[in-house]
């Protein structure tokens, strides 16, 4: 598992901010996998937060674990796979009390173009590019 998924799955709620006319939007979100080589999260399509992130696929996350921090920026991109959903669902079971593969609604979305700073008091940040 990559350093970024595996803070993210640490941290066990991050902070996902959109933009929805020319004003932030930030929700919780818990739910990580990777797939693929990529970073994915999911939603629900009739969720605000879906039409944001197709309206502006800009996207930053933030989380804490500990005494560390991180902060990625990217774009999210969706992978309408099957392969992609069953790897959201076997990284997250409990999903599975949400969403199936073909209930219309669930959308599995990957980070692309992305960096990651992690971030501890008293040293310079980790960057990882993804």
């Amino acid at each position: 598992m990559n350093k970024v998924t595996e803070f993210l799955n640490q941290s066990g709620t991050f902070y996902l901010s959109t933009i929805e006319n020319d004003k932030p939007r930030v929700r919780p979100f818990g739910a990580v996998a990777e797939f693929d080589g990529k970073i994915y999260i999911c939603t629900n399509n009739q969720k605000n937060v879906f039409k944001q992130i197709l309206a502006n696929p800009n996207v930053e996350i933030s989380s804490v674990a500990g005494d560390n921090w991180i902060r990625l920026d990217g774009k999210l991109l969706i992978d309408e796979r099957v392969e992609a959903k069953q790897a959201m669902l076997e990284a997250k079971p409990s999903l599975k009390n949400f969403y199936n593969i073909n209930d219309g609604i669930f959308e599995v979305l990957y980070l692309t173009e992305a960096t990651a700073k992690i971030f501890s008091f008293g040293k310079e940040p980790e960057i990882i590019k993804l």
